[in-house]
């Protein structure tokens, strides 16, 4: 049976956090997680500062389904089966031992995966105690009055013959980065009710709607009755690329990059559950993530007494929405989906710090019944004020346009996006100012020597024209 368990499928980050879950709902406010390398003998630890837990408690709390997953439990509770402490443990070591403190008094119990396969009689034996290569382990982290201290060992699905120190620490930083996600709401702020470290060193937290950026747009918090609790729904719009410094792009594309994280986020008692995708949803063809809407993440809150209606798995990562909820989260999901393809086709202009005037785009898409073309649109200022005064070189410039309109690389484009999972670069990226001057210059004179504009009219036009829009700072210099 346990072998069986073993096949969960548990990411080393989740598997943890199913221990954190535990800590959490014994009240800690201190967590600590130690990584110890030692080659094929490296060992994890989790160490809290929680109620703790009496021998009669310790030994209830390592049966396997100590707990009935449909009695009510406390708001604050994040389990639910009875099971994760063991079964997410055991998916990741064949030894787990569990030291506890409670009114001073230590109790210590383990399971040896090794030792149960061969005892003869078959028995569930129980071990008092950690291994004696490592109980001290236990003892040197062990708090003095009340706390927990979990040990895994000969972790066989971790540490396998071959595996290096330096993989080891990309492990370390892989489950930095899913615990900052998955606790995020606990360990954020100025007063956060947890302090969460790996190593000593403090968990960051990654919030999924950048909630802090005067970029990101949030629609209304949407309130759903159900039998089992109340919903809270909220859709985000997270800024586009154009909007962010490098650095703030690699960090708020989460740990499994942009595309992947768009979606859902479902939270239980404030503990996320699933991070991205799109819960099935989307009609009778199920949305699937797509370049256009990586910037739309969805905020969803149940309550731990919601647990059955949403089907939550033992892992606590995957959820489904009942029937009666889906038309509101379809709703929803539809207006964000639509906000975010906008403010990815337009890079950012439709957040919510931009001016009401109107932008001028350069290209506009044209529908027909074969299909959707690409035209450049005349009526931008900088290419009307060349076509006005282009005299006899006009029909030569409109056969030039019409050539670039029909040889759009269309297809090249999608490969390259889909292939690099970046968005190709316009609008002067990346490109030194002097060169931005250069064209900037060239337009504003045309429209103040050729065609007579004031200076600031001439501003105010190359201000509400892509791609000049973005650059301000340079356009009031000119």
């Amino acid at each position: 049976m346990i072998e069986t368990l073993r096949g969960l499928g548990y990411s080393t980050g989740a598997a943890l956090a199913d221990i954190i879950d535990n800590s959490i709902s014994a009240g800690a406010k201190n967590i600590s997680l130690k990584f110890i390398w030692n080659d094929l003998g490296s060992s994890i630890l989790v160490i809290d500062d929680g109620d703790g837990m009496s021998d009669a408690e310790l030994e209830l709390a390592m049966r396997l389904g100590d707990k009935n997953p449909t009695s009510q439990r406390k708001p604050n509770d994040l389990g639910r089966f009875g099971i994760g402490l063991k079964s997410a443990s055991f998916s990741q070591c064949r030894r787990l031992t569990v030291g506890s403190t409670k009114n001073g008094v230590l109790s210590c119990l383990r399971w040896d995966l090794d030792y149960l396969a061969n005892n003869a009689d078959g028995g569930w034996h129980l071990l008092e105690g950690a291994d004696p290569s490592s109980s001290g382990l236990i003892v040197e982290n062990m708090p003095t009055t009340h706390g927990t201290v979990v040990l895994w060992e000969v972790m066989d699905r971790i540490v396998t013959p071959g595996f290096s120190e330096q993989e080891y620490l990309d492990l370390i930083e892989k489950v930095d980065q899913t615990l900052g996600m998955i606790f995020h709401r606990f360990i954020e702020g100025s007063h956060p009710r947890l302090k969460l470290t790996i190593n000593d060193v403090p968990v960051k937290p990654w919030d999924p709607f950048m909630s802090n950026n005067s970029f990101t747009m949030a629609s209304p918090e949407v309130p759903y009755k159900t039998p089992s609790g109340i919903v809270k729904i909220r859709g985000y719009v997270l800024p586009h690329n154009d909007q962010l410094t490098a650095e703030e792009y690699e960090r708020w594309g989460g740990p499994d990059g942009w595309n992947s994280q768009q979606g859902f986020y479902v939270y239980r008692s404030d503990r996320l559950l699933v991070s991205g995708g799109w819960l099935g949803l989307g009609g009778r063809r199920a949305w699937t993530r797509e370049e256009s809407h990586r910037l739309a993440r969805i905020s969803v809150d149940i309550t731990n007494t919601s647990d059955i209606d949403w089907k939550i798995d033992i892992r606590k990562s995957i959820a489904r929405p009942p029937l009666s909820i889906r038309p509101l989260l379809i709703k929803i999901a539809e207006d964000t989906r639509a906000k975010a393809r906008r403010v990815f086709a337009h890079r950012g202009l439709y957040n919510k710090s931009t001016p009401k005037e109107e932008i001028h785009n350069a290209w506009r898409s044209e529908v027909f019944k074969g299909g959707i073309r690409y035209r450049i649109d005349t009526d931008h200022p900088a290419i009307k004020s060349i076509m006005e005064s282009s005299g006899e070189l006009s029909p030569q410039i409109k056969a030039l346009l019409r050539i670039i309109e029909e040889t759009v690389p269309v297809q090249k484009i999608w490969l390259d996006t889909a292939e690099a999972k970046e968005t190709p670069r316009t609008a002067f990226a990346e490109q030194p100012s002097e060169g931005v001057v250069e064209v900037l210059t060239a337009v504003f004179e045309d429209l103040t020597l050729r065609r007579g504009m004031s200076s600031e009219l001439a501003k105010k036009t190359l201000l509400s024209s892509e791609p000049f829009n973005h650059y301000p700072n340079l356009i009031s210099n000119l």
